[in-house]
């Protein structure tokens, strides 16, 4: 009897971790503090070179509701705006260990695949493996058919959030166009019509 009760117990705490491990509930986003827009844009640039230092989840946080979060809920509105609502951008967390989509409206990172995809991202630019995470940004070009010039547009709009968040929070970023597409899409189970379009290592500063 001790023995099945032990067993229970260890299936359930296993469990539960690996339920954690699958979902990372996010703070809520403060949405105080940062520097003034002037500040912000007067600061802002791109930064090639990171602290080690993991991001906290309370940053991370603030950082993934920037990026492109829900800032109006009874309307599920975004903080980036995208061409006829069509809200089609999707943003991926990827970390050393395994890559995450960020869902806004949970406001939590889901679990995509487990590895080290930085490699993929980097390419020949090894700078990009020294940032503790990396922010892609994939967009469905499918949603507007031959006009899919509008998804590139609305991927821009999220970069800009980044840069901007960033620049006034004492973090440091670059937005890039170089990465392996293909072996992104694989790694992220993209689908057909879901492109990488660019990407933004992250970190604090160095």
């Amino acid at each position: 009897m001790k023995k099945i009760l032990v067993v229970v117990l260890a299936t359930i705490i296993v469990g539960a971790v690996f339920a954690q491990d699958q979902t990372i509930k996010l703070p809520a986003p403060e949405i105080k503090g940062g520097l003034s827009i002037m500040e912000t844009l007067k600061n802002r640039k791109s930064i090639r070179e990171y602290s080690s230092k993991k991001i906290s989840q309370k940053d991370l946080s603030k950082l993934l509701w920037a990026a492109i979060g829900i800032n109006r809920p009874d309307e599920s509105k975004l903080t980036a705006p995208t061409a006829m609502d069509k809200q089609e951008v999707t943003l991926y967390y990827i970390d050393h260990k395994g890559a995450y989509l960020y869902n806004a409206k949970a406001h939590t990172l889901d679990l995509i695949n487990k590895g080290d995809f930085f490699p993929l991202i980097a390419t020949t630019q090894d700078f990009v493996k020294d940032a503790p995470a990396v922010l892609v940004i994939v967009s469905n070009t499918a949603v507007f058919g031959e006009n899919d010039s509008y998804a590139y547009t609305d991927a821009g709009m999220v970069s800009q959030n980044i840069s901007l968040f960033c620049a006034g929070n004492k973090m440091a970023t670059v937005p890039r166009g170089m990465m392996d597409k293909d072996g992104l899409s694989r790694a992220l189970r993209l689908r057909s019509g879901e492109v990488p379009v660019l990407n933004h290592p992250v970190g604090y500063l160095k």
